[in-house]
Parts: structure tokens; sequence; C-alpha cells
């Protein structure tokens, strides 16, 4: 069964000294303010785009990673995924650094290397960003 999520945005003012509010619908856990300088500096309380995309890829690259170590029978106590999404003004989303650490009862090193690269291939969120270079660091702890 396919699912849709929503969220909404209410932008006033132009770019650079403009604001919004975006705000997940879909959950209703809250409204989010968001700013050109908020995106493109310091965070300064507001969020971004890039946060948001980073948000979502290390809990779809989490439940990817987990889904795919529990098929092959090892699956993990603890996932801990940051997503780093490199935003460029002027250019763009240059870039996507995934970075797990997993806790994997009976798998060593070379296994869970190759499970993280699988799922960071397979994840729904990293197949919807493939115009933008991922790269992921791996280790069990």
């Amino acid at each position: 069964m396919a699912t849709t999520r929503h969220a909404h945005t209410v932008w006033e003012g132009d770019l650079l000294k403009g604001k919004g509010v975006v705000s997940l619908d879909s959950s209703g856990i809250g409204s989010y303010d968001v700013s050109w300088p908020a995106r493109s500096e310091a965070a300064n309380g507001k969020t971004s785009p890039e946060e948001l995309i980073a948000a979502a890829h290390s809990s779809c690259y989490s439940m990817a990673l987990s889904h795919g170590l529990a098929g092959a029978g090892t699956p993990p106590t603890r996932l801990e995924t940051k997503a780093d999404v490199t935003f460029q003004p002027g250019e763009g989303i240059t870039g996507i650094h995934l970075s797990v650490e997993g806790t994997v009862p009976g798998l060593d090193e070379a296994a869970f290397l190759a499970a993280a690269e699988d799922a960071k291939k397979n994840c729904p969120v990293s197949q919807a960003l493939t115009g933008t270079t991922i790269t992921l660091s791996a280790k069990l702890v």
C-alpha cells in the first residue's frame, strides 16, 4: 500500500530578508521557522531544507540498514546514523555524507561495511537523491 506524506511552507517576503514556516502536516508534530540566513549561514534556531533532508536521509538509511541486517539473520541492537548535507549558495546541495555506527552481534566488520553500502544504495531517500554525491563511513562498535 502506497503512502503519501504532507508538509507545507508559508513564505513571506523576498529570499534574502523573508522568512517562512514549514509545517509537518501528516504527523502534526510541529512547525519550524526557516529563512535564507538559517540556510546559508548559522542556523540560529531555525531549520533549512538541507536539515530536513538530513533528517529524512538518516532515518530512512537506518531503517534500510536495519532491515537488511535482520534479513541476513543478524539484526542490529543499535544503529546511530548521522547525515551531513552540504549546501553551497549558488550551487545547491553539493554532497551528503552518511556515517553510521552499529552494534550488531555476530557480524564482522567486513560484513557490516557491505550491508552499510547496500543500504546506502537501496535506501529510498538515497535513490531519490541520485543526482547528489553520497558518501559513507561505517563501523561496528
